[in-house]
């Protein structure tokens, strides 16, 4: 993916493809990329979906990471909006 950081260097293979809600105070579709504090990690498309319910600054997505990223944050990157 053009423009994305390569998983976490120290090799411990931990960036993975999950489901998870993505806090935003306003909600942007372009926006692509999520620190970690921002990222709460789900075990199923349905639970990332209903955690997202009733709450208008939280939305439900699959994401990739973490990543580190040049200025030693860990990042998440967007793959889809559920």
């Amino acid at each position: 993916m053009r423009g994305m950081v390569p998983p976490d260097p120290s090799g411990s293979g931990i960036s993975q493809t999950v489901y998870a809600t993505v806090y935003m105070p306003k909600f942007k579709p372009s926006r692509n990329r999520f620190p970690a504090s921002c990222i709460t990690a789900y075990a199923s498309e349905q639970e990332a979906i209903e955690a997202a319910e009733g709450d208008s600054k939280r939305f439900p997505a699959v994401i990739q990471g973490p990543s580190k990223s040049s200025e030693g944050q860990y990042i998440y990157y967007l793959w889809k909006w559920l």
